[in-house]
């Protein structure tokens, strides 16, 4: 498949765009800084701007997939869902976050005493473009949640999905490896099971 991957010199987007070229995908890797992203078959690094949706929609034209990986306090979701409709990709991921995970009916991670200050704003805004993409009528997407650590461990391949419920250990303890996850989400994109849905992967 041609698979568009905005924000692929970032931890996660790196991860993504590296299983997608083991599984044989050609990748268009986006970033602002493209020299930053590794040297991999069948993919072509490229300069782009997630908030020029012009541009943008000019970038993702002619794939089968766009996946955004990319923070949402530095993004637009509105330029972001347009160009992915606009540019008539057949399937648009998002590399979510776990603060709009429940860990209780109706309670949301971030709403917790708990949950880190720093995080808060990011992961607020990360809830609201959930709720935007649930509002689409035409955008097939899925958005994809981490557990509520994302963090840089080895792949091994070995992961639960959920679905709107905040996944953990037997300790409590909820963490996915980038790697991991992105097998999850390259799963997702050959075996489509969460088309208009948001999903979570952990341990």
């Amino acid at each position: 498949m041609k698979i568009a991957v905005a924000g692929a010199s970032g931890r996660a987007g790196s991860e993504i765009t590296k299983e997608l070229s083991r599984r044989g995908h050609a990748v268009t890797a986006i970033a602002r800084n493209p020299e930053k992203i590794a040297a991999l078959p069948n993919v072509t690094p490229t300069k782009g701007d997630v908030l020029d949706r012009a541009a943008l929609t000019k970038l993702w034209a002619g794939h089968d997939v766009a996946v955004s990986s990319v923070h949402f306090l530095a993004s637009d979701p509105h330029k972001l869902i347009g160009a992915a409709k606009t540019s008539g990709v057949g399937r648009y991921l998002v590399v979510g976050g776990a603060g709009s995970l429940e860990v209780a009916p109706g309670v949301k991670l971030v709403t917790t005493p708990g949950f880190p200050a720093q995080y808060k704003a990011e992961a607020e805004a990360g809830s609201a473009f959930l709720d935007l993409l649930r509002q689409e009528k035409e955008l097939n997407w899925t958005f994809i949640s981490p557990s509520a650590l994302f963090v840089e461990e080895a792949r091994t391949g070995k992961f639960r999905l959920g679905t709107d419920r905040l996944l953990a250990d037997a300790n409590g303890k909820s963490w996915i490896s980038f790697a991991d996850y992105a097998i999850a989400l390259a799963d997702e994109i050959e075996k489509p099971a969460h088309q208009r849905q948001r999903f979570t992967v952990g341990y």
